[in-house]
Order: C-alpha cells, then sequence, then structure tokens
C-alpha cells in the first residue's frame, strides 16, 4: 500500500485506540518530560511555524521513548488574550466562542499531525477549572508580600485600550496593533519579580539554555554594583519640602562614585511626581509640554543611546552633598521614572551621554578624572583613572577615591555602597476582558479585600460589552462588579481588570502531571517527581517574558512550600523560523504563506515533517522550497521499495559478515550512530541525511555485490525504517507492519551501533606530489607511519610520477594523506 493520508488515519486510530501515547505514572523512575510552548488558537488552522516546533520535537521525544524512557509529552492551549477579544469588537463573535472553536480545529490538527501528545492530560488556560488556579496563584503571592499595587506609568495603546509590558511595545508602537503607544498613570497590579533579581541571575549558569537567551536574561535583569549618593534639592532659592514640611532629597546610583566632583546639573524623570514638586512657575508650561512629548515613547526608545537627547530646565537646583555646590535640575526623557530612583547626577565629562546633552544645552562640562598611563584622555574619558580638580581626593585613583568619598558620606547619611537591578517589578493589570479577573474586592469599610479560596474561580461573565472607550469590559458589566465584601458583609466592588496572560503560562508545566486535580492547582508529590521540565521547546522571543516569570514563579512557589526545586525547564531548545520561497517572512500580504494542509494532502503528513526535519537546521529555519518537499517525498518511496523487495530472510540471527558487506555493515553502523548523536543534539537534517546514504549504500551493495548477504539486506532495512520511525512514524508503523512485525515500532528499541563495525581493516588515503593529488589508494588501518612510506614509495604509480624527481621529504598523515616532497 502505497504511502498517503490513508496510513495516516489508520496509525492514529490505531494510537488511540491502543492509548499507545498515554503516560504512565508508574513509570516515573523512567519518566521524561518533554514540552513544546502551548500555542495561542488566535486562528483556526495550524499554521507552518506550529509544525515545525510541535512535529519535530516530537520526533525527538518519539526517539527518546525508543531510547527507552517513559515519555511523558501533553498539549493545551494558552486560549486567553487580546486577539480574541480584537477579533470580537470587529466580528460581534464572542471570544469564548472563537477560542473554543480554534481548540476544537487545532486539537484535530494537532492529532492528524502524528504528534505523540497525551491528550489525557490537555488542558486550556480559558476554562474556570484552571484560571482558577491562576487566581489561587495570585493570592498566595499577595499573602507572601509578593503582589501589591500601585500608582504608576505605564504603557498605553491607545487603539487597543490597554496597559503594555515594556517587552510588548516594538519601536514605539503596539506589538500588536502598531498604534502608537503613550505614558499614562494608573494604579496596577504588580509581582515583586525583582525579590529574586539575584537568584534569577545565579541560576543561569547551570542551565542547559542556548547561551544567547541566558546572556538576554542577564542583561534584561541588569545588575550593577555602585553607590546611592543624595544631593539635596533648592527650589526658588529656598530648601525644597514636600507637604509634610520633610526636606526633599534626590537620591542617584552611579557605578562611578569617583566622577562625584564633576557633576555639573542633575536630571529627572518627566513623567515623575518628583519632577512636577521641582518645576517651577516659571517653567511649568515648558515642562508640561516636554511631559505629554514624553508619554509618546516608549522607554526602550527613550533608553536608545542614538537618539537625539532632549531636555527643559526645571527651575530647581541640586546641591551637591560634598562641595555644596548649586547645579541646574532638568527634566529628560533618557531617565525614566520606573528605573532605579528616577533621578540622575550627569557627569559630562566622563560620560557620553552626559556629554552629548551638556554640549547641546551648553551645559558646563568638568574634567575630574585623566588617565593613569598617560594614553589619550579626551573627553569625554569613560574609562577609570587618577582624579584630578576634585578637592581632597585630587591624585587618588579612581578606586581609592570611590572608597574614600563613600566613607565621607555614610556618616551624614548622602551615601552609601549598593548593588542595583535593571530589571523592574512584572507589571500583571491588563484592562481586557478576555483573561482570567482578578480575585481582590474593594470594599468601602475593610479596602483592600482578596476573595477567599472557597470562592475561586471568581468567572468570567458571558454577556460583556467590548466596545473600546479605555475601560475594562468587565467594569460596564453591573452584575459582575456588584458583590459584597467577604470580611464585613457589606455592598462592595470587584477588581475590573484581568491577569497578563504569561500569569496562565508562568505556571502550566506543573499543571499538567495532575491536570484533574480539583482541590488544588497541583500535588506537590506528583509535580515533584515529574519536574523540571526535562526539555522545553520553543520560540527565542520569550526570553525576556515568559521565561524569566516562569523562573520566577517557580521560585516563589518553592518558597512558599509547594515545589521541591528551583528551575522549571531544566533544557531548553529554541526553533528558528521558516521564510517564504522568497527568502522574506512568511506573510499574506507578500502572497509567501505556507498552507500545511495542502502539502498533506498530496504527499501525506511525514513526507511534510520529515521535509521540515531535512530542509533545515531546527534551530535557524530558512527560506521554504518546494523541491525538497519532492525529494522527501522520491525518499519514502525508496525505502517502501526497498521494504517491498525484502528477500525472504531473518535478520534476528547473528550475521556471518564476509569482506564484500563489511561496507554496507560499515554503513548501517555509522548511519546509526550519527542520527543517534545528531538527532538527540536537535541536528535533524544531518540525521535524515545519514539516513539517505545507507539507503544509497544498500542500493549500491544490492547491484553490485556478487554474493548476497540477505540476512544483512533484511537487518539494514529493519534498521533503517527503525531510524526513520520518529520522523515519519505512521510511515514506519505500516513498513513495520508490511515486515511482518507486530505494532507499534515505537515498542521497539533504538538501534545501537556496533563500534566494531566502525573500524576498517583499510583505509584510503590520498597520495600528493608536492601538495597535489595524483592517486588515491587503500593501505592497512593498523599500518604504521614507516610501513605506509615505504608502501607508497614502492608502488608503480609513485615511481611513474616521480620520474628523474628526488625524494626530499615525505609527510604520513595517517588514515588521510601521504605527502612527497621531490625536486
Amino acid at each position: 500500500m502505497t504511502y498517503s493520508v490513508d496510513i495516516d488515519r489508520k496509525w492514529q486510530a490505531w494510537w488511540e485506540k491502543t492509548g499507545a501515547n498515554m503516560y504512565n505514572p508508574e513509570d516515573a523512575e523512567r519518566k521524561l518530560y518533554v514540552l513544546e510552548m502551548f500555542s495561542y488558537p488566535s486562528a483556526s488552522n495550524l499554521h507552518v511555524g506550529h509544525w515545525y516546533n510541535y512535529a519535530l520535537s516530537d520526533s525527538w521525544a518519539r526517539m527518546k521513548k525508543m531510547q527507552g524512557h517513559a515519555v511523558f509529552q501533553p498539549m493545551g492551549f494558552d486560549a486567553f488574550g487580546l486577539p480574541a477579544e480584537n477579533y470580537a469588537i470587529k466580528t460581534g463573535i464572542h471570544p469564548q466562542d472563537s477560542t473554543l472553536s480554534n481548540i476544537q480545529t487545532m486539537r484535530k490538527q494537532l492529532k492528524e499531525m502524528g504528534g505523540m501528545f497525551d491528550w489525557d492530560a490537555e488542558l486550556a488556560t480559558c476554562q474556570p477549572e484552571y484560571y482558577r488556579w491562576n487566581q489561587w496563584l495570585f493570592l498566595q503571592l499577595y499573602k507572601n508580600n509578593l503582589a501589591y499595587r500601585k500608582n504608576a506609568p505605564v504603557n498605553w495603546c491607545p487603539q487597543c485600550n490597554t496597559v503594555l509590558a515594556n517587552e510588548q511595545v516594538l519601536e514605539g508602537a503596539c506589538e500588536r496593533c502598531q498604534a502608537d503607544v503613550v505614558r499614562k498613570n494608573l494604579t496596577q497590579w504588580f509581582f515583586k519579580i525583582t525579590e529574586y533579581a539575584q537568584e534569577l541571575l545565579d541560576g543561569l549558569p547551570a542551565l542547559d539554555w542556548p547561551e544567547k537567551t541566558k546572556k538576554i536574561q542577564a542583561n534584561w535583569i541588569g545588575r550593577s554594583e555602585g553607590a546611592e549618593i543624595v544631593f539635596g534639592a533648592e527650589k526658588n532659592g529656598l530648601p525644597l519640602k514636600d507637604d509634610q514640611g520633610e526636606a526633599v532629597q534626590l537620591p542617584v546610583f552611579t557605578t562611578r562614585a569617583d566622577t562625584l566632583m564633576g557633576v555639573t546639573y542633575v536630571v529627572v524623570a518627566p513623567e515623575s511626581d518628583l519632577c512636577q514638586l521641582l518645576t517651577t512657575d516659571e517653567h511649568r508650561a515648558a515642562v508640561e509640554a516636554y511631559r505629554q512629548q514624553t508619554a509618546k515613547i516608549s522607554d526602550i526608545d527613550r533608553m536608545s543611546t542614538v537618539r537625539e537627547k532632549s531636555g527643559v530646565f526645571t527651575g530647581s537646583y541640586a546641591i551637591h552633598p560634598l562641595s555644596d555646590v548649586r547645579v541646574e535640575i532638568w527634566a529628560a526623557d533618557y531617565v525614566i521614572g520606573g528605573y532605579g530612583t528616577g533621578v540622575v547626577m550627569a557627569v559630562p565629562g566622563h560620560d557620553e551621554r552626559d556629554f552629548e546633552f551638556a554640549e547641546k544645552f551648553s551645559l558646563p562640562v568638568k574634567r575630574v578624572i585623566r588617565s593613569a598611563d598617560g594614553s589619550s584622555d579626551d573627553l569625554p574619558f569613560t574609562d577609570k583613572g587618577i582624579l584630578v580638580d576634585s578637592d581632597i581626593f585630587s591624585d587618588m585613583t579612581s578606586e581609592e577615591a570611590t572608597d574614600a568619598m563613600i566613607k565621607q558620606l555614610e556618616p551624614v547619611q548622602k551615601g552609601s555602597r549598593r548593588i542595583n537591578y535593571r530589571l523592574r517589578d512584572w507589571l500583571v493589570s491588563r484592562q481586557r476582558y478576555w483573561g482570567t479577573p482578578i480575585p481582590i474586592v474593594y470594599c468601602g469599610t475593610c479596602g483592600v479585600v482578596p476573595v477567599p479560596e472557597e470562592q475561586l474561580p471568581v468567572k468570567l461573565p458571558y454577556d460583556v460589552e467590548f466596545t473600546p472607550d479605555g475601560e475594562s469590559p468587565l467594569k460596564k458589566n453591573k452584575d459582575f462588579i456588584a458583590t459584597v465584601c467577604p470580611q464585613c458583609g457589606k455592598p462592595a466592588q470587584r477588581d475590573a481588570d484581568t491577569l497578563d496572560t504569561f500569569v496562565c503560562s508562568s505556571w502550566y508545566q506543573f499543571r499538567y502531571p495532575d491536570s484533574k486535580n480539583d482541590q488544588e492547582p497541583f500535588s506537590k508529590e506528583i509535580v515533584d517527581k515529574m519536574c523540571p521540565v526535562d526539555k522545553y521547546i520553543g520560540g527565542a522571543e520569550h526570553a525576556a517574558m515568559h521565561l524569566l516569570y516562569a523562573r520566577f514563579v517557580t521560585k516563589a512557589l518553592r518558597d512558599m512550600g509547594f515545589l521541591g526545586f528551583d528551575e522549571p525547564f531544566t533544557s531548553l531548545v529554541h526553533q528558528g523560523t521558516i521564510l517564504g520561497a522568497d527568502g522574506q517572512k512568511m506573510s499574506k500580504s507578500r502572497g509567501n504563506t505556507i498552507s500545511p494542509d495542502e502539502y498533506i494532502t498530496d504527499y501525506g503528513s511525514d513526507v511534510f515533517r520529515m521535509y521540515l526535519g531535512f530542509g533545515f537546521a531546527y534551530t535557524e529555519g530558512g527560506p521554504w522550497n518546494d523541491d525538497g518537499v519532492k525529494a522527501i517525498a522520491k525518499f519514502i518511496a525508496r525505502v517502501e521499495r526497498a521494504v517491498a523487495e525484502l528477500p525472504d530472510a531473518d535478520s534476528d540471527v547473528a550475521l556471518a559478515i564476509k569482506d564484500a558487506d563489511k561496507e554496507l555493515q560499515y554503513a548501517r553502523h555509522y548511519a546509526i550512530k550519527a542520527v543517534t548523536t545528531d538527532a538527540g543534539r536537535f541536528q535533524f537534517n544531518t540525521s535524515i541525511s545519514r539516513m539517505m546514504e545507507l539507503l544509497n549504500a544498500l542500493n549500491h551493495y544490492t547491484a553490485r555485490a556478487p554474493e548476497q548477504n540477505t540476512g544483512l539486506i533484511k537487518a539494514v532495512v529493519k534498521d533503517l525504517v527503525l531510524l526513520i520511525a520518529p520522523f515519519a512514524p505512521h510511515f514506519a508503523e505500516e513498513m513495520w507492519q508490511q515486515m511482518g512485525y507486530a505494532p507499534s515500532i515505537f515498542a521497539q528499541p533504538w538501534p545501537v551501533h556496533n563500534p566494531g563495525a566502525l573500524v576498517r581493516e583499510e583505509v584510503e588515503i590520498a597520495v600528493q606530489l608536492n601538495g597535489s593529488i595524483k592517486y588515491r589508494t587503500q593501505v592497512p588501518t593498523d599500518a604504521d607511519q614507516a610501513e605506509i612510506e615505504k608502501m607508497i614509495l614502492e608502488d608503480d604509480r609513485t615511481r611513474e610520477m616521480l620520474g628523474t624527481r628526488s625524494v626530499r621529504k615525505v609527510i604520513v598523515v595517517k588514515g588521510r594523506l601521504v605527502n612527497i616532497v621531490a625536486s
């Protein structure tokens, strides 16, 4: 029976009927937890990116199953999110209806892919049975002072009418709708990820993750050692005081305390309350206009080193903590209210950014450091060195001056050593409907009240108004908002926001092993046996978001006693991106998209899967090529023909290998070794190439060998089908059955190479004359250099090529070549 979609359906039905893909908890000692980042059901069909992620990671998992692992490979759906809500606004179709319909379609397509997914563990984050535990997680973090509420500047998308995390703002625009993002102050809920900044950093080296991803996280966490130094403030000629009559202080964090005597101005974040307090009436109009201008720029763009510097004078002055010198206080967008203290001391003589700003606004530039070795030190000079023009600190090294300055500032509480992190707390409030309701009630008597755990889940109402107006759709649903206070019983209001969908994916890996538990999110006993995830596969774009959030939540749950380990994912692999045939990113507007369904109908799912493995380096991706699909279809047909033409022989008895058989035996065991090694490293393209080479070696043998070893031929075909099985599971099951074996092929052990078969009695080497190859010959593998040299010099072909030349030197590179130097 020629391979087709009908073969796919036959074996999919058999796998489902026999429960072949279900994990047995009794096999926990052999468990291998393989997890792909779950998909978002925003469309009704799987695209080529889904296939590239899920099909090939499934191939890896299938190989591991054949190697003796008890593979747990669950599947679910990351089902909350803004796209479904936007779709509802556009079409009138409710997010719940569209999402559940898409899940039904995608589940069917994932099964038709032939994935070894354990559907018994399936989850969807939009179901109350799941998001109940999101709310539980929120409450645990709240109880442990890791969830808090504050008024803070946020990124606001005026088109989506919601808050965006910094990571969701791309070049000043919303990643979803490309509208310009503005800044506004809102009262929001945050998770205190900064509490774990150092541990998140310390845990990176031990992770089997791509180095680039670990570096992205390290940079995002951004640890720096330095000092906090406190400046005074003066407004209208008088010391500035706050509403309580306390003197206003301006704390700054710096990694270069040695440059303190070179401060010529101070900068504050324009959006901060402090900036409003510092601004004098004379400068208020200019500062307010600048604040509005800054609100349209994302944090990432504001921190860009190549942006033209901008700013306005506030009218107030900072007082230097050592010299008492007054310096101007400016508002500038390169200082951000949510980062550090929101105040920066500017040292234009020794900082490039400050130098550019000072040059533009004609502010003073002062040198306080010269080079230690007399090398060039033109301003701005940013290296450490020897202090100059720095009062009592002159002639000290940068290190000595830092120690001396902090020693002088500490007793008067104007300075101390400090470690700072770039990482900000995780903003989790979203003004959306299609997400997890925040389990908080606001009572006029009791204040902020968490919903009791026994009242969870706080369910999303179905009847909502989606028209965007800047408020959460939930706020307009009176039946949802109006409630009673759990503490005093008086009328109260629910929180109208929902949780960031990254909360859903921060802990889902722990729900899968215990997905039916209705008493707790998961059993600690079960999850401690099953986790961490052994192999996690997904996109590199999640390095600074999902992957970091999951690590934080894991550590928080551990500290609260719910987990007994430190990290969620032991090993991580990122898949690359499949491009259109034109080398461009696939998009409907370019007309270069690939529809997997069309290829599967024409060729079968295994041809499509195998081409994805063969045509690209998995971690890199590349442009699509239809010719590659056709080449795989031909390869599958050749394997099918090899099975059909098998001689009647027993491959399971000891084989008598003759001299004529040794090349095929070598090719067989070389392929087993290479496929095992390369596929284990997700190098599927070279793995499939080795299988093709083995088939070529088999055909060469059957066409030329005078006396064919039928037992060897059947053993080679058997091993070839076993090697192909993870990459073409339906086809391999069919071939296995045609060869007379009982299913399933995935219950068979993975082939193991024989090292002895890879030791050749003879090896081919090149013979060179003065570096130019003249002929090739066979020499005994165990011959030493002297023996090889003697054999080559006595060869008639060598004498002929030398002619009258004299041999000056013979260079022997064992196993590769002999180079005769002659003149």
